[in-house]
């Protein structure tokens, strides 16, 4: 399944629509839905698509439920697989000038530093290394981009690329199939090839190992994408941000490491995957993908059912975590567990598997019925913080708490049931 095989959800927009805000505020007028613009006033020819990749609709297209695809996504991180070369690429059919602003990239808040792409990946690899991420890109010139690099993988690269004098051969590819997204978003306390990861999750959702071309520049890339850009990760540095994030919050202005963008190619009638930073595409694709690392650190301690990260904490900073615990301290080694599965996060709540995790009154109902604050509530300091909380110490450290909200092991009492 493609990215296109997504747009069967979308609703079409029809009338002119601006890259600046226009985006932003049809998708808000249209209460956030699925939606494909077919007439971008500053790109003719171009398409833009948002909104499709929300954690339900995503298991609707694959005929799954939410815990059986983080289970897939767990089973591909714990098997990857190489994927298939192909010689030929649908998003290789059209090359163009390379000039960003006649692309559909967004400026979607007016709080922005201006159009940014959100949605596209960067495939990289430097010394036989290679590392495929999610990074926001500013357009500041006609074949520039200035990408925010957070302290991981790539920006590691390009440090050592840089000591030795080199720039980064890169692919920015927007629009793959959703399993390469999904991957690309992942975060594993080991190296792996996230394209691989692709390959296994492809594999398992769509029968078949995900097929890639190789670009001119080496890089290998997704065969069935919507626009494939050959670029150069370099030494120079330019100011990125204002930028508002995952939390609603702007980020600051930093200096980051610039992109030059050698070459533009595009599939027939292409359309641009572009994401809005706060909502809840944004918030899913952040956090689903960090779900199977949590359910596998738990279920080394206990049996986990299900993990949401919530929409209270942006999809990355608080999670409900649904167990079948096996011995009465399970809950409090579950919420030790997540901690570890996921170190950005600040805030756990374990419950039942009678509770749905993605349905917050319910999980509210189980704090206030199975929930005592001084005998269940787990508060550690001086922790490792993420750089998204605005409120984490000035030394990066934040504390975290953990609810127990679960039923008291072994109990059989129907005072703690539900029947509604």
């Amino acid at each position: 399944m493609g990215f296109r095989d997504l747009l069967t959800k979308a609703v079409t927009v029809a009338t002119p629509t601006s890259c600046i805000h226009g985006i932003l505020n049809a998708s808000i007028a249209s209460e956030n839905q699925p939606l494909i613009f077919d007439n971008i006033i500053e790109a003719p020819g171009h398409r833009a698509a948002l909104n499709l990749l929300e954690r339900s609709l995503l298991c609707q297209s694959y005929n799954i439920t939410p815990s059986e695809l983080m289970d897939i996504m767990l089973e591909a991180m714990l098997e990857p697989e190489e994927p298939l070369t192909v010689a030929n690429s649908r998003a290789l059919e059209c090359e163009i000038e390379v000039v960003l602003e006649n692309l559909p990239i967004p400026w979607h808040h007016p709080e922005d530093a201006g159009r940014y792409m959100s949605a596209s990946i960067i495939i990289a690899q430097y010394e036989g290394i290679r590392n495929v991420s999610f990074h926001r890109q500013l357009i500041i010139g006609k074949d520039r981009l200035a990408a925010r690099l957070v302290p991981r993988h790539l920006k590691t690269m390009l440090e050592k690329a840089r000591i030795n004098g080199d720039e980064i051969p890169i692919a920015i590819v927007n629009a793959p199939d959703a399993s390469v997204l999904l991957a690309a978003a992942m975060s594993f306390n080991h190296d792996l090839d996230e394209l691989t990861v692709a390959s296994a999750l492809h594999r398992r959702l769509n029968g078949e190992p995900l097929s890639v071309v190789v670009l001119d520049n080496g890089i290998m890339a997704p065969a069935d994408a919507e626009y494939i850009m050959q670029a150069r990760l370099t030494a120079e540095v330019a100011d990125e941000g204002p930028y508002v994030d995952i939390t609603g919050t702007v980020d600051e202005v930093r200096s980051e490491p610039v992109i030059i963008v050698d070459s533009i190619n595009h599939a027939k009638n292409p359309v641009m995957h572009v994401l809005i930073p706060g909502f809840a595409e944004h918030r899913n694709m952040m956090g689903l993908p960090r779900a199977p690392a949590i359910k596998d650190a738990v279920n080394k301690v206990t049996e986990c059912i299900d993990v949401f990260l919530n929409e209270g904490g942006c999809g990355w900073l608080s999670a409900v975590v649904a167990i079948n615990p096996r011995s009465e301290t399970d809950a409090v080694k579950a919420i030790n567990a997540a901690f570890s599965g996921h170190p950005s996060m600040k805030q756990v709540t374990i419950v039942n598997s009678d509770i749905d995790v993605t349905n917050p009154v319910k999980v509210e109902w189980a704090m206030m019925t199975r929930w005592q604050p001084d005998r269940d509530t787990v508060i550690l300091s001086g922790q490792k913080g993420s750089s998204l909380d605005p409120s984490r110490n000035k030394d990066g450290t934040t504390a975290k708490v953990g609810f127990d909200a679960t039923l008291p092991f072994g109990a059989t009492d129907k005072k703690y049931l539900s029947v509604l």
